[in-house]
This record gives C-alpha cells, structure tokens and sequence, in this order.
C-alpha cells in the first residue's frame, strides 16, 4: 500500500511540472518518467486547458493516445476533438484522426461525428480495408452526434448490401435511435418488423429507445403498445426500463406520475437504484418540489443507495436555490465525507446562504473545508471571508 501512494504522490507531483506536449516524453527530472496510463492522464489534464490547436495535436501525439488501448485515451482524445471543432480547427482534427492505427478506425469514425465532420466519417468507412459491423454501426452513430439523423436512413439503407455487411442489433438499435431523437419514433415499427424479418431478436436497449422516443413526443398510446411489444418479444421491463420512463416523466414536469411509477416499480419486488432516484430528485428540485426531493434522498439513503459526486452537487445548488441552507449544509458534508466538493460558485452561495440565517460558524467551517481542499482558489474566497461578520 505504501509503494501505491508514493506512486500515485509521484505522479502528482510530477503532473505539476508539465506544462508542454514535450515535458510529457522528455521530462527534465528523469524520476518523473509515466507510464503509459500516466502520460494519458497526464495529457488530458493539459487538454482540458489547452485553446492552441497545435499544442493539442502536440499533447496527443506526445503521449501516444489511442482509442484502441484505455478508456483514458478515449475521453482524452474526445476532449482534443471537441476543443478543436469549438475553433473550427478542422484541418487539425484530421491530421490527428487520420494518423491514428487502422484499430482506431470505429472510434475515429466517431470522434469525426463529434466534430461535426461527417463527409469524413464516410471516408473513414470507406477506406476500411475490411467493414463490419462495427464500423457501420460506428457510422451510423457519427450521424447522430453530427445531427445529421437524416443520413442514418440512407447509409442504413444502402451500405450494407455495397459493403457486404450483415447489420446487428446494435446496427437496428443505433436507427431506432436516430429516428427518436428527430422526432419520428413511429418508424420504430417499420425497424422493430425488419429485424423480425432478419432473424434479430430485439434487446432491452431497442425497446427502452423506443420508450424514451414516444414519452419525448408524449405519445402514450403507443408507449403502452411497446410495453407490450416487449412481453410479446420476451423481453419484460427491468429496472432499466423503469428508470427510462420514469426519467421521461420527469422531463415532462410530471415528476409526481413518476413517483407514482416507482411505487409500482417497488410493489412488484424490483429494487431501485442510486439512478431511480437521481432521476426523482432532479425532477422534483427542477419542479420546486424540495420537500418530496429530501424525503427521497433520505429513502435513498436509508436503502444504501450510493450515488456519484453529480447528484450531489445538483441537490445542493437546488436546495441553495430554494434557501434552505440546512439542508444544503447535511448534503454538502455527506458530500465531502467522499471528498467531493461542489463547484466554487454553488459552495460561495451555500456560504453566504449560512450567513444569511445567522450561521456564521457553519459558513466559515465550510469555506476552511474547502480552502484545504483547493488551496491554489484560496484569493477566490478573500471577499466573502472578508465580508463575514466579526
């Protein structure tokens, strides 16, 4: 254990130091040679600053990153694309993309996709020495991050016979998904029935698709016409599906109907998760509904349902919102027990909140808390400490 955290120290430390594509392959302390994981890690903590198109080639080249070998590179790589699009560098995303290795390829046709650049996502495919499915289902997925659900159809239509692919599941599940993102769920028939005729058995992820379309256009009938698609098709509604309807709910401002749906959820035995009530208490805060958002994230605590730092964080700002600092105050040290601390802005208004209702030593705990967790913002809080009462 203390050869991990001298590692994981040495790490740190020697992050600190680069501050160029260079010190990452050639830093000038020879004891602060990474890994390959650290160099990824390392650059994308400098592309997540980086404006200068060059030195975000730069970075990623010097660290070597690849789709292919760590989830690390992938983020890493998709942080490089979107600053370079944000600055219309399109000329730089593909000399990146481009001298990537040929067992990137699904993943540069994506991250094409993501730059809005989807004549190049073709050509991509179209220089695949061998396409398969994956690159096709890779491409019709840049269609949808490139808003162009249009072109899904077509390259649907006529690609695979051209390329001697054999769609899948994944393939029909990525059309359907096109089809309910622009608006025109009801082709999810015409898909679900070519899929039969193919021999494909549709998935939980084809009907949850499908869920989440008709509740977007607030086409009920026919979100219980695919609940009972999916029975006909074996395939009963999990937590999954419930999470996806009762998220819908919740976007439509109808977070009491999918309060409602939970209590149905839980009558039949099916246990939620952290996500069910994530999807509650967001609703019901955006609803101004506080109360009904505590009491759901004490159930939520009281079943041990451990959530990410961003759920927090949005109960806080929404509880801050609502001036009910008391209770923002509990979340918040429930929070930085898991050493999560909301952004400066959300904790700078639960301080003067405090204040504001005569807490003062609460709010000045707080800010020391998180001072010691971020001592270079320390300046960022002279004007509220300076404002405290004496």
């Amino acid at each position: 254990m203390a050869a991990v955290a001298r590692n994981h120290l040495r790490y740190h430390l020697c992050l600190r130091s680069f501050s160029s594509a260079a010190s990452i392959l050639n830093p000038s302390d020879p004891s602060a040679v990474l890994t390959s994981k650290q160099k990824s890690r390392a650059a994308h903590a400098l592309l997540k600053s980086e404006t200068d198109p060059s030195r975000i080639v730069d970075i990623c080249r010097a660290a070597a990153l690849s789709p292919s070998s760590s989830h690390v590179d992938r983020v890493a790589l998709s942080t490089a694309v979107s600053a370079l699009a944000d600055s219309r560098s399109f000329s730089q995303v593909r000399s990146l993309l481009d001298s990537l290795p040929s067992s990137a390829l699904p993943h540069s046709i994506v991250l094409y996709g993501q730059a809005g650049m989807l004549e190049d996502a073709i050509r991509a495919f179209r220089e695949c020495k061998f396409p398969s499915a994956r690159s096709l289902n890779s491409l019709l997925f840049a269609c949808i991050l490139a808003g162009r659900h249009d072109e899904v159809g077509r390259i649907f239509r006529d690609f695979p016979a051209a390329h001697g692919i054999a769609p899948n599941v994944d393939t029909y599940n990525t059309v359907v998904k096109a089809f309910c993102e622009s608006g025109t769920s009801r082709s999810f028939y015409s898909v679900l029935d070519e899929m039969c005729r193919a021999g494909i058995k549709p998935n939980m992820t084809t009907f949850c698709t499908a869920l989440d379309g008709f509740y977007r256009e607030e086409r009920f009938e026919d979100v219980d016409k695919v609940l009972g698609l999916m029975k006909k098709h074996d395939c009963y509604p999990g937590l999954s599906a419930y999470n996806v309807r009762i998220q819908s709910l919740c976007k439509l401002k109808r977070s009491s109907d999918a309060k409602a749906l939970f209590k149905e959820m839980v009558a039949t035995g099916m246990k939620p998760n952290w996500v069910t009530y994530n999807h509650l208490v967001y609703g019901f805060c955006k609803e101004g509904n506080l109360d009904e958002a505590k009491k759901l994230y004490k159930e939520m605590r009281g079943r041990g349902c451990i959530p990410n730092s961003k759920f927090y964080f949005t109960l806080i700002y929404y509880l801050c919102q609502g001036e009910d600092f008391e209770a923002a105050l509990a979340v918040c040290k429930d929070t930085m027990a898991r050493n999560w601390v909301p952004c400066y802005s959300t904790m700078k208004m639960l301080v003067k909140g405090l204040v504001s209702k005569s807490k003062v030593e609460e709010a000045r705990d707080v800010m020391e808390k998180v001072k010691e967790k971020f001592s270079g913002n320390t300046d960022m809080w002279k004007e509220v400490e300076e404002a405290l009462p004496q």
